[in-house]
């Protein structure tokens, strides 16, 4: 309690012997933890890629797709697209957005909530020919790894095949970016799930490197 922990330069910098200064010691930031440069998102070109475009998000409901749901809704896409097979989940995100980002909603972007599973390739087609997205986001997935490996069937349908048909139909009617949500679990993957995952990585990377003037 009341301990106050502070960063001061490492013994290889006194051992090279460098002084220490005052200005040495300082407060702990988050950003110590990442043992890595942090990534600085460019908020305007964020802002002129998204403004006025349409977004679309699979596994809207989810916990990751609807945290990129609140995140695009700030950059004001003209119409965003929320897909998810959960219908209790898109009708709370459904209102959260117009409880928490009216202004955003009432300013610049029109919210269409489509209850739709991603594995079924004639309602994707039928949301992509009538919305003609320019960006889709893929967060869809199965990500529970004990639940996977006792239901390998569901977790290669939805997340092997399911994006296999979300990409292909983004390619097949020109979407400019395409975003896949992937995992950590798909590096050299030891488990139903993260092996999907890698799966799904590799088409997508492949249709990137096929398609060089199409979809990115």
């Amino acid at each position: 309690k009341d301990i106050i922990v502070k960063v001061v330069p490492s013994m290889y910098e006194r051992l090279n012997g460098d002084q220490l200064r005052s200005d040495d010691i300082r407060n702990i930031r988050i950003e110590d933890l990442l043992e890595r440069d942090p990534i600085l998102l460019d908020n305007q070109n964020i802002i002129r890629q998204l403004s006025g475009q349409t977004a679309l998000v699979t596994g809207a409901a989810g916990s990751i797709g609807s945290e990129i749901v609140r995140q695009l809704i700030r950059f004001k896409p003209e119409t965003l697209i929320l897909i998810d097979q959960s219908e209790s989940g898109l009708y709370d995100l459904e209102n959260e957005l117009k409880q928490h980002f009216r202004r955003f909603l009432d300013d610049a972007t029109r919210v269409i909530v489509q209850v739709a599973d991603v594995t079924d390739e004639v309602r994707m087609r039928h949301i992509f020919r009538q919305y003609t997205p320019q960006f889709v986001f893929h967060a869809a997935a199965y990500k529970h790894v004990p639940l996977m490996e006792e239901h390998p069937y569901e977790a290669v349908k939805v997340n092997v095949f399911g994006t296999k048909i979300i990409a292909d139909l983004s390619v097949e009617t020109n979407v400019r970016k395409f975003v896949m949500i992937s995992t950590d679990k798909a590096v050299n993957p030891t488990n139903v799930m993260g092996a999907t995952k890698r799966l799904a990585e590799m088409y997508v990377q492949s249709l990137n490197h096929r398609f060089l003037k199409g979809t990115r």
